[in-house]
């Protein structure tokens, strides 16, 4: 079937006519000359191949298949304008849906502070927040899941860009009643032979931890082993051990848990923002991450 080919402005043209029932009063309302307008009915015509309206030197009807096809082209310019006005408010953050991968930590204790100057800004962008483990962010990101992620891995991928924001420094968690929680730091040392809280062996998190711990002589045991830092806390809280955690795990101000500073070695770990090199970002997309970019520096 060869393709028929005519303009918005035809269309228009048609539609306006057929609903005035005059070619004076249309062109005024397009702001057009009489001649024009019958111009642009006339060359959608001649694409169509039929005639839409039938003219007389005092009005304007419209044929049985101008009829018809009215309805249709009303449809189209409606359509069309709605999809027009959905782009601008998109463009303009009037509305739109952002979809952010993040690690549990990082959605408990920093993404809700800029979630809600973001809320402030533009509160008709709905947000989808994917808090999962750090694997499972690199893996969002890379399929398209998510618009974005925030995870300390994914800097060694190539498909991803990787922007440092936060360095943040591993501590050791304990309740307040412990007779360490007034030290400045504690050695790695100081954990032979101690009964620890740990997360899972499948953590990004045990892994630095083993690696740290592997020169002990006596090595510290994982006696309570969590999925989440949420229910290493938990243990903490009630006594059963100590863990340890990454600084933006400690919720600042816990009543019954504090963290202090593990040295020689210091470990660190670096909080990014992911994304993958080949997406672009929707306008509400990219105002979030310009929000989350923001925290570049703290810790």
């Amino acid at each position: 079937m060869p393709r028929i080919k005519f303009d918005m402005g035809e269309l228009q043209a048609f539609v306006v006519t057929a609903e005035k029932a005059s070619f004076r009063l249309a062109a005024e309302t397009l702001c057009l000359s009489a001649p024009a307008l019958s111009r642009r009915v006339e060359r959608l015509e001649l694409a169509l191949g039929v005639r839409l309206l039938e003219r007389t030197t005092r009005s304007v009807e419209l044929t049985a298949i101008g009829q018809e096809f009215l309805h249709e082209a009303r449809t189209a310019l409606a359509g069309l304008d709605a999809a027009v006005r959905r782009v601008s408010d998109q463009v303009h953050l009037r509305r739109g849906r952002v979809t952010i991968a993040c690690i549990p930590s990082v959605a408990s204790h920093l993404l809700p502070r800029v979630l809600r100057g973001f809320a402030v800004a533009q509160p008709e962008v709905q947000v989808h927040v994917m808090d999962e483990s750090a694997s499972q962010v690199l893996d969002a990101v890379l399929s398209g899941a998510a618009d974005f992620g925030l995870s300390f891995t994914g800097a060694q991928e190539s498909a991803v860009r990787f922007e440092a924001l936060i360095k943040e420094r591993y501590m050791l968690a304990m309740p307040r009643s412990h007779r360490w929680a007034q030290r400045k730091e504690v050695l790695w040392a100081e954990l032979a032979g101690m009964r620890l809280v740990s997360v899972s062996r499948d953590s990004a998190n045990r892994l630095l931890l083993d690696q740290a711990t592997a020169d002990l002589p006596e090595q510290p045991v994982a006696w309570y082993e969590c999925n989440h830092v949420a229910g290493a806390l938990a243990l903490v809280e009630g006594g059963l051990g100590l863990a340890v955690l990454p600084q933006l795990a400690l919720p600042p101000g816990h009543a019954e848990v504090c963290g202090v500073p593990l040295c020689a070695p210091d470990l660190w770990r670096t909080l990014g923002l992911l994304q993958r090199r080949d997406r672009v970002l929707s306008p509400a997309a990219e105002a979030l991450r310009g929000r989350v970019r923001q925290l570049q520096g703290e810790r």
